[in-house]
């Protein structure tokens, strides 16, 4: 699992970005509300930190996604 911090989040889209140092650099990590593992309504917000893990898959222009997000 990696560890990282929320960047942006589109609650209205219901995806947002994650940075983290275990990225390559320059690299952020792409998400969906539906990866994160919660209960309920699912959303994160800007500054958050998160652990999760890391697929190397091209979605909107990023080279990472991040899957099994769970707020820390």
């Amino acid at each position: 699992m990696a560890d990282g911090v929320v960047k942006i989040w589109k609650m209205e889209e219901g995806w947002g970005v994650i940075a983290s140092p275990d990225l390559p650099a320059g690299h952020d990590a792409w998400a969906h509300f539906s990866d994160i593992l919660a209960e309920g309504y699912r959303a994160l917000e800007a500054g958050q930190r998160v652990e999760f893990e890391i697929v190397q898959r091209e979605q909107d222009g990023f080279a990472y996604v991040a899957t099994n997000v769970r707020a820390l």
